[in-house]
């Protein structure tokens, strides 16, 4: 059996989710200790991106215990499609805010674009709330700053779940 058919089987298994989840909760760790430990304030894009990682977490968890059904499938691969290209478009607009050519023209919102019925930044502002500047780089690694970063992150996300969908559809031709 070749890798690819092998990666056809993952979405039945319950690992390959709790990799997901479990990836997805390293990142929201990650974020708390940018915000918290190191004192980085996160803007609205960060938020954003948050909650697109926060999405993740959720595909991860629906994989996990509804794995062995293809609607639970269906629901964990929506919510990793929705997050990880929502996530990547998110992060391509905060680093496009950050590379502006003439930042006084950038606009970035001050309060989360929330629904009216899941106002997060008011239920819990520890987490969601948006304090940061958008055009602000106070954090950089390997000369990429944090949108940078959750650019590729959001790709790898989205790459990955190309290959499990098609080698899946190949192979099986259902979720």
């Amino acid at each position: 059996m070749n890798f690819f058919s092998h990666m056809a089987d993952w979405p039945t298994k319950r690992w390959p989710w709790l990799m997901l989840m479990l990836s997805a909760l390293f990142l929201e760790i990650s974020a708390l200790y940018f915000q918290y430990g190191m004192n980085l304030k996160p803007c609205i894009m960060c938020i954003y991106q948050r909650n697109a990682v926060f999405g993740l977490l959720l595909a991860g968890l629906v994989g996990m215990f509804l794995h062995a059904y293809g609607v639970g499938r269906f629901i964990a691969f929506s919510l990793w499609a929705v997050s990880a290209v929502w996530g990547l478009l998110i992060a391509n607009e905060h680093l496009d805010i950050q590379t502006a050519a003439n930042p006084f023209f950038t606009v970035c919102e001050i309060v989360p674009n929330f629904p009216s019925w899941l106002p997060l930044h008011e239920w819990i502002p520890a987490v969601f709330a948006a304090t940061g500047d958008c055009g602000d780089i106070d954090w950089s690694f390997m000369d990429m700053s944090m949108p940078a970063w959750m650019q590729v992150i959001f790709a790898v996300y989205s790459a990955l779940l190309a290959v499990v969908l098609i080698a899946r559809l190949a192979r099986h031709r259902s979720i």
